[in-house]
Order: structure tokens, then sequence, then C-alpha cells
């Protein structure tokens, strides 16, 4: 079950889109790369809304677009649910009635209805009048209409872009559960690295019209050969269970098959699993376990790789040893330390020793 997309789009002298890949249709795949790379190209030419673009689209056994035998599907008949940046609401309908309009369109039932609202915590919105609400209430509201429509698949382009840092922190949670209560696959477009990895399964990274690569989104992410890991974007997202809620102290309990881990973020249900964002630059690594440190969490982890980032940094991928058979695929961190660090812990690939990890660090 996969997406096939091939696709050529001339913008201008100065820009082609040239993308040709296949990638799982399950899960979120991100479109990452830097503003002007292609990204919202593809993506309006995956949901039909670029007349000029040619190639194929194929979602599962569906096909959307075929120019060598003459099918282009309209873009209201491809069953895509779109949100964009500014939401695009109907200024005449409030929101209740954008829902409505929606449900009726995509013969969304009444169950259906009510768990969108109450997953994306549109109920005390309904009544109002879209002008009236927020950046982040615009999203979810767009968010939820785009589900009622029962689309095959979900296309999200930058929706947190035109949103303060407030307002992102809030709406995260709201696309993460959307990720973990729905089947549908979904194709996400960001330059933000954090919110791909927060987001993302499955990662295509994007420069100058081009497919640079693609892959699950932790290998990307550790992955030397994918320009991401340089400077200081590089981060890793691991899995963890949420074992305890977030005590008098303020830290919640994650357990990674036999580890523990403490944090200072928002965590939601006990039993869950939930993607935690680890920055590099924010590792550091030991011999052996400090009992003398405010640092809590410390990892046992194993050398995988370790490469340059420029003259003064190595970037080191670390395989978490959980010493757990249920915990399942191996894991990676990268750590961002000095040459000098480097050297003075005589680090080799194989070597076994200890991440540490602040809890305040920890995304």
């Amino acid at each position: 079950m996969s997406w096939r997309i091939k696709l050529k789009l001339e913008r201008s002298s100065a820009f082609c889109l040239d993308a040709d890949f296949s990638i799982p249709s399950q899960g979120c795949t991100v479109l990452y790369g830097p503003s002007g790379c292609g990204k919202t190209s593809l993506l309006r030419s995956v949901a039909g809304l670029e007349p000029d673009a040619e190639g194929l689209v194929s979602l599962n056994d569906r096909v959307l677009m075929d120019s060598a035998r003459g099918i282009k599907v309209p873009a209201h008949q491809r069953q895509l649910g779109v949100v964009f940046q500014g939401g695009e609401l109907f200024s005449h309908l409030n929101v209740q009635d954008n829902l409505l309009f929606a449900s009726r369109y995509g013969n969304g039932t009444r169950d259906s209805y009510e768990e969108i609202c109450q997953l994306l915590n549109v109920h005390p919105l309904l009544q109002r009048q879209t002008n009236d609400l927020s950046g982040g209430e615009t999203q979810r509201v767009a968010l939820a209409r785009a589900l009622l429509s029962q689309p095959d698949a979900l296309l999200l382009d930058e929706p947190l872009a035109a949103l303060d840092q407030n307002s992102k922190t809030q709406i995260l949670p709201y696309l993460e559960r959307l990720q973990m209560s729905f089947s549908r696959p979904s194709l996400y477009v960001t330059h933000n690295l954090e919110e791909a990895a927060r987001l993302g399964d499955y990662l295509v990274a994007m420069n100058g019209g081009q497919i640079i690569c693609h892959g699950p989104l932790n290998e990307v992410l550790a992955d030397p050969k994918s320009g991401l890991v340089e400077g200081s974007q590089a981060c890793s997202v691991i899995k963890c269970l949420v074992a305890e809620k977030a005590g008098e102290d303020g830290l919640a309990l994650l357990k990674m098959g036999s580890i523990n881990i403490w944090t200072t973020s928002d965590i939601p249900i006990v039993g869950e699993t939930v993607r935690v964002l680890i920055r590099a630059r924010d590792v550091s690594l030991v011999l052996s376990p400090a009992s003398d440190t405010s640092i809590l969490n410390t990892l046992p982890v194993r050398v995988d790789n370790i490469w340059s980032d420029g003259q003064a940094r190595k970037i080191i991928r670390l395989a978490v040893c959980t010493y757990d058979k249920e915990a399942g695929v191996a894991q990676y961190l990268l750590a961002a330390i000095t040459c000098r660090s480097c050297d003075n812990l005589n680090l080799v690939p194989g070597q076994e020793l200890y991440a540490q990890v602040k809890s305040l660090a920890l995304l």
C-alpha cells in the first residue's frame, strides 16, 4: 500500500519541480525542506490544484492522475482533505455550519461528527463566527472540517506556519492525537525540522524542486547523507510508554524498554506511546553513570557511527541499549560534542557508554 508520485511542474525558468518517488501510504509522511524548495507545489499537484502539473499520482490502487493515459481526476473528486496555512474557512458560515457542510459533503455520520469535535475540542467554538477565532482555533476547525469530509488521505500545507509559538505548542498535541486516532494517511508540508520529527513517520527531504532522500523518519534524521544532522538542527526521536503522569514535582515518568526517562513536558494518558524529541546538542556522554549530577536521565548506549560536523564538532549516533526483548526495533540518539571531547573519551564504533539528557530538554 503506497503513494506513487511522479510529477513535473515548471513555474519559471528558475524553478522546476521534478519529483519521482514511492512512499508508504500508512501514517504521516512529511515533505521537508527550505522555503521555495517545491514542497507546497508538490502537495497542490497531488491535490489537483496545479493545472499545469504533469505525471502520475496514485494512492494505493486508485489513480488520481496519469498524464500518459489522459487521466486527471478533478480536485473535488480526489477524496483528499486539504488544510492550508490560513485554514480557509467559509467566512459567511459560523463554525458549526462549516463543519456540517463538510459532514454532509463527505457523507459523515453523526458519530464521526461528535468524535472529531471532541478530539479537536471544537464544541466551545461551534456558535462562533470564523473571523472571531484565533489562529490556533482556526486550524483546529479546519482540521475537523477536513476530517468530516471523510477523505482517503489528509494533505496539510504548513498548518502551523502562521501561528505564534504559544499557539503551535497548543495545537501540536491535537495533531499528534490525529495520527494516533485515525488510520488515514497524510502528507504534511513543513520547513520546521522539530515539527517534522514530532509528527512524521516517514520523511521526504526536498531542495530545489528535487527529492534529496526519503525513508523512515528516524533513519533519515540519523543518516549523515541526508544533510539533516548538521548544525544546531540535528535531533532524534525516541518512542516511549507513559508510565506515570506528572506528580507534585512536575515530572512525568516514561519507559523505554527497561529505561526510566523523566520529563517536564505535558504528557497524555498513562499507557499511551509518545514521541520524545531530543536535540543532539542537549545530549552529553559519560563513560560510567554519574551519581553526583543534576541530570536525571542516563541511558545506556552503544556508539553506532561517528562523523564530523565542521572543524570543532562531531556527531555521534548512539543505539540505545534497552536490555528488553519486548522493546522492538533499535532506537537511536544523536549527540553533538566537540572533537576534543570525542578524543578525550576515545570514542569508537561499538563502544558502550552512557548518554545524559536533562529532563528540561525533552520535547
